[in-house]
């Protein structure tokens, strides 16, 4: 019988009582009222710039079956104070349920909610690459096993427990991404969702501008590690090109599977052939299998994501011809995708984020292309003290790639004149405050036969270039 989370549930998880009657099943739990469903549990966030208790009523009206509330609502719902011992009555629905702290309610909620499933939860990490390695892994764990992942970037301390209210008893395995800012929160995360296998990316200076030091980061991805079980119940999937990664093994009491381009890791690669956007050629090596493969994922950067993936498949007992299958035909949605452009021309779009080690990465994917290379950076936001160092860097690689540079943001000066200094002709060269300024400065620049690589954080906006000079080809 299908074991689905239930109103009586949440209750139990909040108060520690099972109350009479049910069950009542819950088929989603959310934060924002528009995305309430029939049979949904909302919990009435407060946030920066809207309050959820103001949208209680729409998620009735849509079908919400609760909300979990810090204060009374306005409107005729009858509320259940989980601050006092519950009635033994049967719950009503539907119910306002009256909480101290809602997100503390919410974590509360998925965490008794995991320890009532059996399953193997998967944990990713990592400065770079979560998303793309999450999505691989469970696309390759669903070739055999009911799998759940977190959509989207639901991977903080709202995000994965909302996912983990999704799981039921048909799941096999759950592939979380888990994202970081400072240290506490993974560990947080872990405590929630439980993780049998913890897989870490790398080690690089994203959100150091929160996180305060690459000691800190270092600290805070090792929590994933640290809260695996021991072996061979627990796996700690770490990369072994990354010495930050690699040293992780110290800190687990898990069994450490190694991946990465050297022969010591337990799952390498070597033979890597970019081939542009038909995607890449590599030959992959664990023990005695030694197997060729082209996978459709862009850039050679992409080996080390097929490597995690596979590494996740043969900790949780897939066959290689499954893996091997998987990776051919992977769908799942990478970052960086092509768009055609005006002209002709070609547009790699991969506006959602960006750090030094996964730009310079867009760039060698840039420098496979044949044709007119243009590079349009943006700032790359959060990086604290490195941050005119890992812009610098970028300009330098920029140079080596690109037949011209648009630098956009006050911090993508350094980009700019890197580039110069480099070796990249001034006339080449075009610094912009914003990205208005860079639209008009590619409009009618931009044609055929030229590919263009857009990249910046998310917080610049980049993606409205992309719109605009795609929109330029309807």
């Amino acid at each position: 019988m299908l074991n689905r989370l239930t109103l009586e549930t949440v209750v139990e998880a909040l108060t520690g009582v099972a109350p009479a009657g049910g069950p009542t099943p819950l088929r989603d739990a959310v934060i924002d009222s528009r995305e309430a469903s029939a049979g949904a549990i909302f919990f009435a966030l407060k946030g920066e710039k809207a309050d959820g208790h103001d949208f209680v009523g729409q998620a009735f009206e849509r079908g919400a079956r609760a909300a979990v509330v810090e204060r009374q609502p306005a409107g005729p719902w009858p509320v259940l104070d989980l601050r006092r011992p519950p009635p033994a009555d049967a719950v009503p629905s539907p119910v306002c349920l009256r909480v101290d702290d809602v997100l503390r309610a919410l974590q509360q909620a998925a965490r008794f909610w995991r320890s009532q499933l059996n399953l193997r939860v998967i944990g990713i990490t990592g400065s770079v690459g979560k998303s793309t390695t999450k999505e691989v892994a469970a696309e390759l764990l669903e070739r055999r096993f009911r799998t759940l992942r977190n959509p989207g970037n639901l991977n903080n301390e709202i995000g994965l427990p909302l996912t983990v209210l999704r799981l039921t008893s048909e799941h096999a395995k759950a592939v979380l991404e888990m994202g970081f800012y400072v240290p506490g929160e993974i560990a947080l995360l872990c405590d929630i969702a439980r993780p049998h296998v913890g897989v870490v990316t790398n080690i690089g200076p994203v959100h150091l501008e929160r996180a305060g030091s690459m000691e800190a980061i270092v600290a805070g991805k090792s929590e994933l590690v640290e809260a695996l079980p021991p072996a061979p119940e627990g796996v700690a999937v770490l990369n072994y090109d990354d010495e930050r990664v690699r040293s992780m093994a110290s800190c687990t009491r898990a069994r450490v599977f190694t991946y990465g381009l050297s022969p010591e890791a337990d799952l390498w690669a070597d033979a890597i052939e970019g081939l542009g956007l038909d995607g890449v050629r590599f030959a992959l090596h664990h023990g005695r299998e030694h197997e060729h493969i082209r996978v459709p994922m862009l850039g050679r950067h992409s080996v080390h994501t097929a490597l995690r993936a596979a590494a996740v498949g043969l900790v949780e007992g897939l066959s290689w011809e499954e893996i091997l299958a998987g990776l051919r035909t992977t769908h799942a949605q990478l970052r960086l995708v092509a768009v055609p452009g005006p002209g002709g021309a070609i547009l790699l779009d991969d506006t959602y984020n960006a750090a030094p080690e996964s730009t310079i990465a867009a760039l060698n994917l840039l420098a496979e292309l044949e044709g007119r290379r243009l590079a349009v950076l943006g700032d790359m936001l959060e990086l604290g003290s490195y941050e005119e160092a890992g812009h610098r860097m970028v300009g330098a690689r920029a140079a080596g790639v690109a037949d011209e540079v648009v630098a956009v943001g006050p911090r993508a000066r350094w980009i700019a004149e890197e580039a110069v200094r480099a070796g990249l002709p001034t006339g080449h060269v075009l610094h912009v405050e914003t990205v208005a300024q860079a639209i008009d400065a590619l409009r009618g620049k931009v044609g055929a036969g030229d590919v263009v690589l857009i990249k910046g954080s998310r917080g610049m906006r980049m993606d409205q270039i992309v719109d605009e000079l795609a929109e330029g080809t309807s």
